[in-house]
């Protein structure tokens, strides 16, 4: 059983939501290969802005109805993160938007002390494990990953199951941090006995701070199965889930692992 991606690494126009939308839709049109899930960088429409209050939208806001729009148009999952309103209260969300339109979203767990973001925006409490063609997707952005427990994959011995088979990091992660998040993608794929697609953007942002992009995608042995620095790309890549088995099977390190379970409030 297969599943295949699209990884957009794309430099981002800072707090530019008309231009992100209009790169974005050109670069998803622009995929010739069969593809079924696309996934995009974290806060995609405007960069990682510190200016919610200026750059917020509702669940029933333009970008969302974009991604709609795209998911049916293209017969695509469409994923990402952006800047939401809620009850007064703000957060990095992201989407998980359906082709018939329906969504999920997860509000990013870790806010990113160091630049601010908690002071902006309240933090999630809930994970996002989606499910497609029989792969359990486990949902995640930017600073979560470096929170293990957050991610930890949790294993019922009785059935022989696993939590998730693809654990997804969308970020804005900058370069001068770029051994942690390509450390970090191959430890957590480790762990967790799944695949990682971590997908960065490149470039300058608005506050001078460059992105090396470094999007990456990892098997459950930790090896680098995609790797792209600095340029933008679009790279669609087909995961075969008895791969992941085999490795599972041959290696069943999670029937060693501590029982556990997130406490989620």
């Amino acid at each position: 059983m297969s599943l295949t991606f699209s990884i957009i690494q794309t430099s981002l126009f800072w707090e530019n939501k008309e231009a992100n939308l209009k790169m974005l839709e050109e670069k998803i049109l622009a995929i010739k290969e069969k593809t079924e899930i696309v996934v995009l960088p974290e806060m995609f429409s405007t960069g990682f802005s510190m200016k919610p209050e200026l750059f917020a939208e509702t669940m029933d806001g333009n970008t969302i109805n974009w991604m709609k729009k795209i998911a049916a148009q293209q017969k695509i999952v469409l994923t990402g993160s952006i800047i939401i309103e809620e009850d007064g209260n703000y957060f990095n969300r992201l989407l998980w938007v359906l082709p018939n339109g329906s969504l999920g979203f997860y509000n990013k767990r870790h806010c990113f002390a160091f630049a601010g973001e908690d002071e902006k925006y309240m933090p999630g409490n809930k994970r996002l494990i989606a499910s497609v063609k029989g792969w359990k997707i486990n949902l995640q952005i930017c600073y979560d990953l470096r929170f293990p427990v957050w991610a930890r994959q949790a294993f019922d011995l009785a059935k022989d199951d696993k939590e998730y088979d693809v654990l997804i990091y969308v970020a804005n992660w900058p370069e001068r941090r770029n051994h942690a998040w390509k450390s970090l993608l191959m430890a957590r794929a480790i762990e967790n006995q799944c695949y990682v697609i971590g997908v960065n953007r490149v470039g300058n942002d608005g506050n001078a701070i460059y992105h090396s992009g470094d999007s990456m995608v990892v098997n459950a042995l930790g090896e680098i199965i995609y790797h792209k620095v600095h340029d933008e790309d679009v790279h669609t890549i087909t995961l075969k889930k008895e791969n992941l088995q085999e490795i599972r099977n041959k290696f069943p390190f999670w029937k060693d692992a501590d029982d556990f379970r997130i406490m989620e409030d």
